[in-house]
């Protein structure tokens, strides 16, 4: 892929104590002043972008002030969410506006989903490789 930035995949021990390889990318999100370094697993299956309710604190965001709600389905169904804005930043690519379902669920992952992730950047998958590559989308 021309102009495109390529990352391992990272392994983690999951709540069962295996071992799983996934597609985490990092990337530092802000909201005004406020800046946060992360890393977010890319899930093709997952609809919205899934911000925990922590992180969202961390960067100052204040959750009544967030009026749009959001449904989330899966593991994460019966957790109330809000709609946050956030300015993200990924390697040397210009910022970008990416919009999180800012969810009360204290578990959840930093999720990085279609809408709107993969609608601002193509990701290429090479499992074989442990790698993923990814190109912003040409505006």
């Amino acid at each position: 892929m021309h102009d495109s930035q390529r990352f391992s995949f990272t392994e983690r021990i999951d709540s069962f104590g295996r071992s799983v390889i996934m597609p985490y990318l990092p990337l530092t999100l802000s909201i005004n002043s406020n800046s946060v370094e992360v890393v977010a697993l890319l899930d093709t299956g997952a609809s919205v972008n899934v911000l925990p309710y922590e992180l969202g604190l961390q960067l100052g965001a204040i959750w009544e002030e967030q009026t749009v709600q959001v449904q989330l389905s899966g593991n994460l169904g019966r957790s109330e969410a809000r709609g946050l804005a956030l300015t993200a930043t990924v390697a040397q690519f210009s910022p970008i506006l990416l919009v999180f379902a800012w969810t009360q669920a204290r578990d959840a992952p930093i999720i990085l989903g279609h809408m709107n992730f993969f609608a601002e950047f193509n990701v290429c998958f090479y499992r074989h490789e442990m790698a993923f590559e990814i190109q912003p989308r040409v505006r």
